[in-house]
């Protein structure tokens, strides 16, 4: 398998939960590590956590000002001269219905999760196909293959995500550029603190199934592994796993269970 020894990745979401722990378990492979997220403070927290990192290059953005990501992916390029690894982590979630979810939020989560996702990736690919080589990461979710109540805009964007990560990988498999999904269930962190209401604040609570979740550090475990295995979808869960195989082969007896299941 790949080792990240001198790689350089840059992890978007790095400021806490899946992200933080990523950064964390690069930084003992040896990686070049471009940690970004909104709150600079946050990062330079978990910069210091970063034992065994080449180096760490903090770099603040909002994945919502697509404008800016151009010149941020210069940045990186101008520090390092490659970009071998990308990590789209960064988004957030949801727990509303979609009878009281004001339409703005739900655009605001599609804005975050997808259209920045997506003018990130399109900023840092003309590197990666220019070095004939890359790999690229994207924290999806269980919900991206099925839909759950309170979580509609959510579940639609990370849908989004695998449709459109789906056809670059074809794209770009004779360039040496691979692409990777992740698709965790309930890993304990702040998600569901931070997760959008109806009307835009954050819930400021966990779920009982985020409470009982796998650890973020396991679950940053299985992306790398996957990552250096050339995986195209990898599923982190634990007994919500079980999801998958009853919506593909038991659609209607999957339909009766997620109506009746507590999702918050």
């Amino acid at each position: 398998m790949s080792s990240f020894q001198n790689q350089v990745v840059w992890i978007t979401g790095a400021s806490s939960g899946i992200g933080e722990a990523l950064a964390v378990a690069f930084a003992h492979e040896g990686a070049v590590l471009v940690l970004s997220a909104r709150r600079e403070s946050e990062l330079q927290r978990v910069a210091q956590m970063c034992q065994g990192a080449k180096e760490v290059f903090i770099l603040p953005l909002d994945l919502t000002d697509s404008a800016s990501l151009v010149a941020k992916t210069q940045e990186v390029v101008a520090k390092f001269g490659k970009i071998d690894v990308l990590v789209n982590n960064g988004g957030i979630s949801q727990r509303g219905f979609v009878k009281d979810t004001n339409f703005e939020v739900d655009r605001r989560i599609m804005e975050v999760n997808f259209f920045g996702t997506i003018a990130l990736t399109k900023a840092v690919l003309p590197v990666m196909l220019q070095q004939k080589s890359g790999k690229i990461a994207v924290v999806s979710s269980l919900v991206g293959k099925f839909g759950t109540p309170l979580r509609s805009a959510y579940s639609a964007s990370k849908h989004a995500l695998h449709g459109y990560f789906d056809a670059l990988r074809a794209e770009v498999w004779n360039d040496g550029i691979r692409v990777l999904m992740a698709c965790p269930g309930f890993i304990k962190t702040n998600v569901s603190y931070n997760a959008l209401t109806a009307d835009g604040s954050p819930q400021n609570s966990m779920d009982d199934g985020q409470a009982k979740g796998m650890s973020a550090e396991r679950c940053a475990a299985k992306i790398i592994s996957g990552l250096k295995r050339n995986k195209e979808e990898i599923y982190i869960a634990g007994w919500e796993k079980i999801g998958l195989l009853v919506k593909r082969f038991f659609p209607s007896l999957f339909s009766r269970m997620i109506r009746r299941m507590k999702v918050t």
